[in-house]
């Protein structure tokens, strides 16, 4: 009863319509920059082989900084295209159907660990657990739609990662910021995501928040 009218609540917020269909200007800019787009496509409820259980809350498009944070960068693509495997299974590893574990209002969404799918996995694709601390300077944690790299301390960077919905500039040089939510209607996305309510002091989405689709633009 109550989740289904969450869901209709939280679907139903304003998108903005796109423009006609071919190139997009914002990717295009973006890799004229020399960086490069990736995408999350998100829903809320259901799990892999449920999509008629689930509701589509529209795509998340990230623009990284790549010149700045390449192996911050390179550790996230390969994680949004499944290009990087696991070294004993040869399965591809990565953000798709994984979920975004930790929702804070006005604070930020955190996903990223498809190891334990609670905050407690750390995974990368340089062959270790962990990477060091890549550039903490360059950009700040100073507005929302920032993309910044989880982690439990410093040079403890993995698979998790956070993007802002405020700013929050307590984080500044204690976290990797290495990429941003790319235009207006990603950053709708990301809205609907941090309105899903929560429980427990984890802030764990009540009904789950699945990364549906990922991929390079």
């Amino acid at each position: 009863g109550n989740n289904i009218i969450i869901l209709n609540q939280i679907s139903s917020m304003t998108s903005i319509p796109t423009g006609p269909s071919g190139a997009d200007p914002y990717v295009m800019d973006a890799i004229n920059r020399g960086n490069v787009v990736v995408f999350f496509d998100v829903v809320l409820g259901g799990s892999e082989g449920e999509e008629d259980k689930s509701k589509p809350l529209g795509r998340i498009k990230l623009e990284l900084f790549v010149k700045d944070c390449p192996k911050t960068c390179e550790n996230f693509r390969q994680f949004c295209t499944g290009e990087y495997t696991d070294p004993v299974t040869r399965a591809p590893l990565g953000y798709k159907n994984s979920t975004f574990h930790r929702v804070i209002k006005d604070f930020m969404i955190q996903g990223g660990d498809f190891l334990n799918h609670d905050g407690t996995g750390k995974t990368c694709i340089y062959g270790t657990s962990t990477f060091a601390d890549e550039n903490l300077t360059t950009y700040k944690h100073d507005k929302p739609g920032m993309l910044s790299s989880a982690n439990s301390g410093p040079n403890s960077n993995g698979c998790q990662f956070f993007i802002t919905c405020k700013k929050a500039d307590w984080l500044d040089g204690k976290h990797v910021v290495f990429g941003k939510v790319l235009d207006e209607e990603s950053m709708m996305t990301v809205r609907k995501c941090e309105a899903v309510p929560t429980s427990g002091g984890g802030n764990r989405p009540r009904i789950p928040l699945r990364i549906s689709q990922c991929g390079e633009l």
